[in-house]
């Protein structure tokens, strides 16, 4: 008798972990997802990151991307895999809400990152010095999930400045490609307005992360910021007199 295409295996308490031969149909799979969720809580399936079209029989017979596990042991190599995995509980996949948790998934998700541009009466800018990396920084940081970044830069400002500054318009959105072991993100700078020169006076800072913050000419933001850094804050800057683009990659105009 030949060997099964599709099995289903109790990994767990409550957890059945399925596997499928290459060429078995969607149908298959997705009946036995069903069958092996009416005794169990959760069924999983470990992809290969170049099987593509496991990936889509994963995903077609209802189950939700979850992420990757690294280093799992196959046949003694240590190799990375896909999740997927189903919940008894999960809403079914015919209707709306069942159907959008399912692309919500594995549709592709950007960071982003909002910053906000503050300026003193004689033209410097506040910039950060951060203590995670050399280069000077805007003040702000990476928005929350499910966080509006219009709220999350003046929040980022409170944390690590505690300065109550509201952001004003957005002047700048800049993508900023992949970068030394980071994803690409979105970085959206707001305009947090002229204010005294004192400001600075009033900071209290979030030592975890700021090492000092200060006004800085535009020569200095170059001396002391990473030339994307550099070119992004006179990019909002140029659009703050009107000139200039809306949108940049990596501080550049497209």
């Amino acid at each position: 008798m030949s060997e099964p295409l599709t099995t289903v295996t109790t990994v767990a308490d409550g957890v059945a972990r399925i596997s499928w031969a290459a060429g078995e149909p969607l149908d298959v799979v997705r009946r036995e997802v069903a069958a092996a969720l009416t005794t169990h809580a959760r069924v999983e399936v470990l992809v290969d990151p170049a099987d593509e079209q496991a990936q889509r029989t994963a995903t077609w017979s209802g189950m939700h991307r979850e992420g990757v596990m690294r280093g799992v042991t196959v046949d003694g190599t240590p190799v990375d895999r896909v999740v997927y995995a189903r919940l008894a509980s999960d809403a079914p996949v015919e209707e709306p809400e069942g159907f959008r948790a399912l692309l919500n998934s594995f549709l592709p998700r950007k960071r982003a990152i909002g910053q906000m541009l503050v300026r003193s009466p004689d033209d410097r800018v506040l910039m950060c010095q951060l203590t995670y990396k050399r280069d000077w920084d805007l003040p702000g940081g990476v928005v929350e999930v499910g966080e509006s970044p219009h709220l999350a830069v003046s929040r980022e400002v409170r944390e690590e400045l505690a300065l109550d500054l509201p952001a004003g318009e957005l002047l700048l959105t800049d993508w900023l490609p992949p970068w030394s072991g980071w994803d690409d993100a979105l970085c959206l700078v707001f305009d947090g307005g002229v204010q005294p020169a004192g400001l600075t006076d009033r900071i209290v800072r979030e030592v975890r992360e700021i090492r000092s913050a200060e006004f800085c000419t535009l020569e200095q933001v170059h001396e002391r910021a990473a030339d994307f850094t550099a070119r992004r804050v006179e990019a909002a800057l140029a659009r703050v007199r009107g000139e200039g683009t809306a949108y940049t990659e990596s501080g550049r105009p497209t």
